[in-house]
């Protein structure tokens, strides 16, 4: 018995001895700060579906002075979350990224005019002066003019263009006669400043047909011709699709973890939440060509790209994480 006992003991230590396999890394790169906006990636990371998939994902947050597209260029991160248009833009420069999947299949972006204001429709918007976001996420706007053909130079005959914050104070403090809003995020922000909903004149790209694919996911495309890379790249986006529809069948639970992980006020974040889960379509990462081909069309002809862009996205992976 005893030298039974004493054979258990000296496996168990050897056991205890042996490394453990070490999971897989990847670095996260979100393209603004913690919030519900990237909630499916903070909920599989909450719930274990990384660990499921053998990955340990670190997430960095975003902010007005990063981005993206430059943190990957400098090997800052395996994959980001981007907008195509400048995504497509950087692929244009020479920073071969590559979308891999599209957790949003549909448009957040809008802009809003107060109602009693200067502008009623798209013709008034001649001569006004209307504010735009940069780093990359003024593409859509300057599409939408092109289409309407204003110039963005200003002018009687254009519009003037504001460099605007990440909040509605353009509009509070009457700086601008319409504003760019999200609506998971400064539509509500523009709400709580005093806004009703009905004195709002609200123009949604989406609705206008002038919506660009936003919040992919992209990786530089030389890495995928490491076998060991795509395969990390299906397990991630398979546990991150999984996070996404967890967080859209459980909102609440959703915002509660982004908080956690460092996203400010719990009401916002819930309600962000729910504004996102109608952006996400069936949740399952799928890019939809013709949404590809759309926001192509839209970066040639505002001439945001110098030819049309090939290559800008591939289903290989979404198709192995589908199995």
């Amino acid at each position: 018995m005893k030298r039974l006992t004493g054979i258990l003991m000296a496996s168990a230590l050897s056991m205890a001895a042996l490394p453990a396999f070490a999971a897989d890394e990847v670095t996260l790169q979100l393209k603004w700060v913690t919030q519900s906006q990237f909630a499916g990636y903070y909920v599989a990371e909450e719930k274990g579906f990384y660990d499921e998939e053998n990955l340990d994902v670190t997430i960095k947050p975003g902010g007005p002075d990063i981005a993206p597209e430059q943190v990957i260029a400098g090997g800052g991160a395996d994959v980001i979350v981007d907008w195509m248009a400048p995504a497509l833009a950087a692929r244009d420069k020479g920073v071969k990224l590559i979308n891999i999947a599209q957790p949003y299949q549909k448009s957040g972006l809008e802009m809003i005019c107060p109602k009693d204001g200067p502008v009623k429709t798209e013709a008034d918007f001649k001569g006004k002066t209307l504010g735009v976001w940069f780093f990359g996420n003024e593409y859509p706007f300057y599409g939408w003019m092109n289409k309407l053909g204003l110039s963005t130079e200003g002018g009687p005959d254009g519009v003037t263009v504001l460099k605007q914050s990440f909040d509605v104070q353009p509009l509070v403090q009457k700086q601008a006669d319409c504003i760019s809003v999200m609506t998971y995020n400064e539509y509500w922000q523009a709400i709580d400043a005093g806004f009703k909903a009905e004195d709002l004149l609200v123009f949604n790209y989406t609705q206008l047909g002038n919506d660009m694919l936003e919040d992919g996911l992209y990786v530089m495309e030389d890495k995928l011709s490491d076998a060991a890379f795509k395969d990390k790249m299906a397990r991630f986006v398979k546990a991150s699709m999984k996070g996404w529809k967890y967080a859209m069948e459980n909102p609440d639970e959703a915002a509660e973890i982004v908080v956690d992980a460092g996203g400010q006020d719990e009401n916002h974040q819930k309600r962000m939440m729910g504004e996102v889960a109608k952006l996400l379509g069936d949740a399952s990462g799928k890019l939809d060509p013709a949404a590809y081909e759309r926001t192509a069309k839209l970066v040639v002809d505002q001439k945001i790209v110098s030819k049309a862009p090939e290559g800008g996205y591939t289903t290989e992976i979404f198709d192995a994480a589908s199995k």
